[in-house]
């Protein structure tokens, strides 16, 4: 029965096996390949595997960077970002952004990427990304401990304000999963997932039926 047989850990102990499995319990999950802009107009080009959608009116999706990195750094100056889908192929070229490189190096010569201007923000989106959103910052938050001590995260919300979606994509008006072949950090130290037709389901809420 599962469960009776139980690994038992406090948090605050440490896990006690050979990797916190955190990230690999809570996955897939979304990536947050996000791209912005310096207050002086350098681009950066990054992922974080902590991003997800919070809200549909207004749509409201967030990320949240474990350091003060140049993406919160620019975000925190512009107000602004884009959030741009990272798909399977693609995925080589959005691990190349994950690099720790200066904050002067550009990402989207690093990864062979190509930028291009947002229609409604100040910024770049990946042009061969299939999906991007434009957003504006909407709340910049430093996360705290149970105790009130401040964790050096920071989560960053933002309002989309313009949506790009690759027409192919779009089935009778439809916006096919699937098709798009988004990845998903897995945890551990490379793991991703792929979502595949033959992987997805339906299943209809009681309030729906």
């Amino acid at each position: 029965m599962a469960g009776s047989d139980a690994h038992f850990y406090r948090a605050e102990d440490g896990s006690g096996l050979p990797h916190d499995p955190l990230n690999a319990i809570i996955g897939p999950r979304p990536i947050g390949w996000i791209s912005s802009l310096s207050a002086t107009g350098a681009p950066n080009l990054a992922p974080y595997s902590f991003f997800n959608a919070f809200n549909y009116r207004p749509p409201i999706i967030g990320f949240a960077s474990i350091g003060w990195k140049d993406t919160v750094s620019n975000i925190d100056a512009t107000g602004e970002f884009v959030w741009n889908l990272a798909t399977r192929p693609l995925a080589a070229a959005m691990n190349e952004t994950s690099a720790s490189i200066p904050p002067d190096a550009d990402e989207f010569v690093r990864s062979g990427l190509t930028p291009v201007p947002a229609k409604v923000i100040v910024g770049q989106r990946v042009l061969e990304s299939p999906v991007n959103f434009e957003c504006k910052l909407t709340q910049m938050v430093q996360l705290s401990s149970i105790d009130g001590s401040a964790v050096s995260t920071w989560l960053v919300l933002g309002q989309v304000v313009a949506v790009h979606i690759d027409q192919q994509f779009l089935v009778d008006g439809v916006y096919d999963t699937a098709a798009a072949q988004p990845i998903l950090r897995a945890g551990g130290l490379g793991n991703y997932a792929e979502v595949l037709p033959e992987t997805m389901f339906t299943m209809i809420r009681p309030d729906d039926r």
